[in-house]
């Protein structure tokens, strides 16, 4: 879902909301949840396949009001310059942290291939490099 101009219908070049399919085969898949997903998830009313995750309803949420939460929590947090796809970046930082399956990974996110998932989505903390440094103590280095 996007809102994009859209001269063809508007003819002024007004903004509409557009819900098109993924942009790849990849986009399509199955993501397992957490048990905390789940709960969360059983919230919305199960006889409606067409809710939207965030509303619960098939009733979607102007995408700029979404944005305007979210900058509205994380400046409040004392974050600067967080965007969707920043969250998009921590999860999978955060995952690998947890040690997660690069594959598994990958494929959660729809990556066509793990150097995709490696070279722009997860990024080494400190903490992450020492941890790692450490492992050389079992081998006597």
């Amino acid at each position: 879902m996007q809102r994009l101009r859209d001269y063809e219908h508007t003819g002024e070049g007004r903004t509409r909301i557009m819900i098109n399919s993924p942009k790849s085969d990849t986009s399509v898949r199955t993501i397992p949840l957490t048990e905390r997903a789940v709960r969360l998830c059983s919230q919305h009313d199960p006889h409606c396949p067409a809710a939207f995750v965030l509303t619960g309803t098939e009733q979607f949420m102007e995408p700029r009001q979404l944005q305007k939460r979210l900058s509205k929590y994380t400046k409040a947090c004392g974050l600067e310059g967080v965007h969707f796809h920043t969250i998009r970046h921590t999860f999978a930082t955060r995952c690998v942290e947890a040690g997660v399956e690069i594959k598994s990974l990958s494929e959660i996110l729809g990556h066509a291939n793990t150097s995709i998932t490696l070279s722009r989505y997860v990024h080494s903390s400190m903490e992450l490099k020492r941890a790692n440094m450490d492992k050389l103590a079992v081998v006597g280095l």
